[in-house]
């Protein structure tokens, strides 16, 4: 029983101080964020934000690693699925594994605008797309039944940055669309690609 006292507590306090990192941030950049920032605003001493971290690069890091750590656990997902099943669907209905991207999305969504910002760690970007391609690649190479009609590091490229776009687009709109109506939007422009989704061509 203590320790899983001991457990909540240490997630509450690591929930305040993630919290005060995303405020702080937004408000003054991580450059110039400093741990006594960081401690006034969690409201907790010098010595339990060192329980958890060595220092704020410490903490970006591992909340970094987490978030890709969750994101990666979706699209292996979706790794699972045959690729025809998705072509097939008739988009009536999110498709599930991009549905949890989304959900996944609006429960962080404070941090994660915030560290795909202006204000956030520009390598992130970089560590979630690398992430997508190397996961989007062993599909590829998995699943395809013939030769693709682009360079493959192109159409990944493509496909990544538009993943990227959408969430970031669908977080500074403040998440007005519910992650079932954005899972429906990303699932309709990846199958049907942008010019049908635009309604200039209607499909077959």
């Amino acid at each position: 029983m203590e320790k899983q006292t001991n457990d909540r507590r240490s997630i509450r306090t690591k929930r305040l101080i993630r919290d005060a990192f995303t405020k702080l941030m937004e408000e003054k950049g991580f450059e110039r964020i400093t741990v006594r920032d960081l401690t006034q605003k969690a409201d907790i001493n010098r010595g339990t934000f060192y329980l958890h971290y060595r220092d704020k690069h410490d903490l970006l890091e591992r909340s970094e690693a987490e978030i890709l750590q969750e994101i990666e656990d979706i699209q292996k997902i979706a790794g699972k699925i045959n690729p025809i099943e998705i072509l097939n669907s008739d988009f009536k209905e999110p498709l599930p594994f991009i549905m949890k991207l989304f959900e996944y999305i609006e429960e962080n969504a404070d941090f994660i605008k915030v560290i795909l910002g202006p204000k956030g760690n520009p390598g992130f970007q970089v560590k979630i797309k690398e992430m997508m391609k190397k996961n989007m690649l062993q599909k590829i190479v998995e699943h395809k039944e013939e030769d693709t009609l682009v360079p493959e590091e192109y159409l990944i490229s493509y496909v990544t940055s538009a993943y990227i776009g959408v969430i970031q687009q669908w977080l500074d709109g403040g998440l007005v669309q519910s992650p079932r109506d954005m899972s429906l939007t990303l699932s309709r422009m990846n199958i049907l690609g942008p010019f049908r989704a635009a309604g200039l061509f209607k499909p077959e």
